[in-house]
């Protein structure tokens, strides 16, 4: 345990934030050059460094809750505050989406002179013209996707109670579960991708529903990577029924996931379709 004489970790020079900048600037710059054809080399080289940072950086923080015992309860409200003001900044990210998407959606007609090259784009309806016959069917892979993110959020809860009670076993299988769950909405959503008959660069329609899915996409995969490394450490023996926030923030992150995921089946498959 820390020998400190109060309950506040000081935390020891690091060299992880610097990297982590310079990582995220290769990548923005990579990813610029990437969006203009320029080659994806540098967007690569970027995403590798900053994956290799973040994966250094936790290490570190890892051994110093399991290890040094630095993670007191004082600590442990830090981090608390930390993740919650993190999932509130990625609720307004997804807010930007949901509200270009509203945006369009609401006013598809020239009710101002604004709004004229919409009328004309649109038609004046939503969905959009062009996108008739396109739309997926809500009630097929989207409402399949909804039952199995549903069912892992009811499995990851089954596992948080379960370590609560000290029960490993439990706990591990429903972590195993839950990441079973995750992998498996991810390839009906590569599916769904692969199937699609409109493309990102159609309009208004098809690059709100690319964005807004494609980010949440994104996001499941960082949940599931956040679970298996909660997994490999419930494997290790970390985790106490009292002491086990970095398994927390994870049940977090996926029930957020899940959140956006039901106003996404609602509001762009099911409200927007035409049926």
């Amino acid at each position: 345990m820390s020998s400190a004489k109060h309950s506040y970790h000081l935390v020891d020079p690091s060299p992880w934030p610097f990297a982590a900048g310079v990582s995220s600037l290769v990548a923005a710059f990579g990813f610029i050059s990437f969006m203009h054809d320029e080659g994806n080399s540098l967007f690569y080289l970027g995403a590798a460094m900053l994956m290799l940072t973040a994966a250094a950086w936790w290490r570190d923080v890892i051994r110093e809750g399991e290890v040094e015992g630095h993670h007191t309860p004082v600590v442990q409200i830090g981090l608390r505050y930390g993740m919650a003001l993190f999932i509130a900044s990625e609720v307004m990210f997804f807010v930007a989406w949901f509200w270009a998407f509203f945006d369009a959606a609401l006013f598809p007609g020239a009710a101002s002179p604004e709004l004229v090259a919409r009328q004309e784009v649109l038609g004046g309806v939503w969905p959009p013209v062009a996108m008739e016959g396109k739309l997926f069917d809500p009630w097929g892979v989207p409402f399949l996707n909804t039952i199995i993110l549903l069912s892992s959020g009811v499995t990851v809860t089954w596992a948080h109670h379960a370590l609560r009670e000290d029960n490993r076993q439990r706990f591990l299988l429903g972590l195993a579960l839950t990441i079973i769950l995750g992998i498996t909405f991810t390839s009906l959503q590569a599916h769904e991708y692969g199937e699609a008959t409109f493309s990102f660069t159609e309009g208004i329609y098809p690059s709100t529903f690319f964005m807004a899915t494609g980010f949440h996409g994104a996001h499941v995969i960082i949940g599931t990577i956040f679970l298996i490394v909660c997994f490999l450490r419930g494997l290790a023996g970390h985790f106490k029924p009292d002491h086990h926030f970095g398994f927390e923030a994870a049940a977090w992150y996926w029930h957020f996931v899940d959140v956006v995921w039901l106003f996404l089946f609602t509001c762009v498959y099911w409200w927007a379709s035409p049926a």
